[in-house]
C-alpha cells in the first residue's frame, strides 16, 4: 500500500518545536496558533506512527525517534525550498540592523535558523547603535532594524523585554572615596544615557573609564577589571558579576527589544519571524 506523503507544512512545524523547544515560540515563528502547530505535530506524528516529543507541563524535549527524524526533516524542507528557488527570478535581499546592546553571541545560530527558513535569501546584517539604525531605517536604507526601545517613538512591534544589571570583574573593588568607574559605549546610546540618568538621579557620583566602539569592547573592559557597565547577562563572558546590590546601585528597569519593519509577507517576512522567535528563546534562555 503507498502511503500518502508527508505534509510540509507540519513537518516545517516540528523542526521550529525542535529548534524553539517550545509550542508557544514554534507558532510566534510561523506566525499561527499555538493550536494550529499541535495540530499539525499529531497529524505528522500518526503519519509516522511513533512520538516526536516527549511532553511535560514544563519542557519538551526531542523522543528518541524525534531526534533520529530531525536531520531528515530539514534535509526534506531544505531540498523543498531549493526546488521553489529554482522556478524564481533572482534571489530576494533583505537589509536588517540590529542593535549592539541586542545582538549577542547567540547572532550566528540566529542568522542560521533565518537561512533554514529560506536558503535562497540573501541576509544583509548591520549593528550599530539603535538611534543610527533607526534613522537608517527611516531613510530606507534597511528594511527592518531591531532595537532597544528609542524614547522619542512609539510605533513598531514588541519581541521581548530583557533585564539588565551592573557587571564588573569578579576580583574587582570599588573605592568608596572615588566616583564609580563606568565603562560604556559611545553615544548616541539609549543604555548608556539610562545609566547615567539613574545613577545621577540616585546622587551617586560617576565617571568613564571607558568608552568602546561595541559591547564586545565593553565587556572587555569589565573583565579587564576597570570598572562597571550596564549590560545584559547574556552579554558578559563567563565569571563577570552582578554588582548593584552590594554596591547600592539603582535597579535598572527591563528593557524592550522592538522590532520596525516594511516586509509584510512573503518569505522574509517568515524569516523575519523566524528570527523574533529565535530572540525570545535566547532572551528567556
Amino acid at each position: 500500500m503507498i502511503q500518502p506523503p508527508l505534509d510540509l507544512d507540519a513537518v516545517r512545524a516540528f523542526v521550529r518545536i525542535a529548534e524553539l523547544e517550545s509550542f508557544t515560540r514554534a507558532a510566534e515563528a510561523i506566525g499561527t496558533t499555538q493550536a494550529a502547530v499541535s495540530l499539525k505535530l499529531k497529524r505528522l506524528e500518526d503519519r509516522l506512527g511513533c512520538r516526536l516529543f516527549e511532553r511535560t507541563p514544563r519542557y519538551v524535549q526531542l523522543s528518541a525517534r524525534g531526534a533520529a527524524f530531525l536531520d531528515h526533516a530539514r534535509d526534506l524542507l531544505e531540498a523543498h525550498d531549493r526546488a521553489l528557488a529554482s522556478l524564481t527570478r533572482g534571489r530576494q535581499r533583505i537589509a536588517i540592523g540590529i542593535s549592539d546592546h541586542v545582538a549577542g553571541p547567540e547572532l550566528p545560530a540566529l542568522i542560521a535558523r533565518m537561512n533554514a527558513q529560506d536558503p535562497q535569501l540573501v541576509i544583509e546584517i548591520r549593528i550599530g547603535s539603535s538611534g543610527d539604525l533607526l534613522q537608517s531605517f527611516d531613510r530606507r536604507e534597511l528594511d527592518t532594524v531591531i532595537v532597544r526601545l528609542h524614547a522619542e517613538r512609539d510605533d513598531g512591534e514588541l519581541i521581548t523585554e530583557e533585564q539588565f544589571g551592573w557587571f564588573a570583574a569578579p576580583s574587582w573593588q570599588h573605592r568608596a572615596d572615588e566616583p564609580l568607574p563606568i565603562a560604556t559605549m559611545a553615544e548616541p546610546c539609549g543604555v548608556r544615557a539610562l545609566a547615567g540618568q539613574l545613577l545621577d538621579a540616585a546622587g551617586m557620583p560617576w565617571t568613564e573609564i571607558f568608552v568602546g566602539g561595541g559591547v564586545t569592547a565593553v565587556a572587555a573592559a569589565v573583565m579587564a577589571g576597570l570598572g562597571v557597565a550596564a549590560l545584559s547577562p547574556r552579554m558578559i563572558p563567563f565569571g563577570a558579576v552582578d554588582v548593584g546590590l552590594r554596591l547600592g546601585l539603582p535597579v535598572l528597569p527591563r528593557l524592550p527589544v522592538v522590532l520596525h519593519t516594511r516586509v509584510r509577507d512573503g518569505q522574509p517576512r517568515a524569516a523575519l519571524a523566524a528570527l523574533s522567535a529565535a530572540f525570545k528563546s535566547a532572551v528567556r534562555g
